[in-house]
């Protein structure tokens, strides 16, 4: 990936989980993604949001954002943090909830109200989102 491309939080300390994915992987990925944050120590409901939103994401990168992302799991203090870029041309910076009658767009808005911290940044490199969850 080349130009500047995050959100002002950088990933300082080493990952939990990097990983590229595409379809082919995203079930691979979101098994992971749950195991790796059992281990950091998420349960129960905290830990199915966390999971949900992470899994929206990668999910939306793959069909939105060029056909595969870069995800990168680390804990900052008390807080797990996952980013996700993509190539896609993002989406709205304050996901919106769409209407009951259209069968899809509720990725983003899920994924926001699924974490404590949603950061989203896109250019003309593509799409990076920051999720965090204490």
């Amino acid at each position: 990936m080349s130009g500047p491309r995050t959100p002002d939080r950088q990933p300082a300390a080493a990952a939990l989980l990097a990983c590229e994915f595409d379809r082919h992987t995203l079930v691979k990925v979101r098994h992971e993604v749950e195991r790796v944050c059992r281990l950091w120590g998420l349960a129960d409901l905290t830990l199915y949001r966390f999971v949900v939103a992470v899994n929206e994401i990668t999910t939306n990168a793959v069909r939105h954002g060029g056909g595969r992302g870069h995800l990168r799991l680390w804990e900052q203090g008390r807080r797990l943090c996952c980013r996700v870029l993509d190539h896609g041309p993002g989406g709205a910076a304050e996901p919106r909830l769409p209407p009951p009658d259209h069968p899809r767009g509720r990725g983003l808005w899920l994924a926001r109200n699924n974490v404590e911290s949603f950061l989203l940044h896109s250019d003309a490199h593509g799409t990076t989102i920051v999720l965090e969850i204490s």
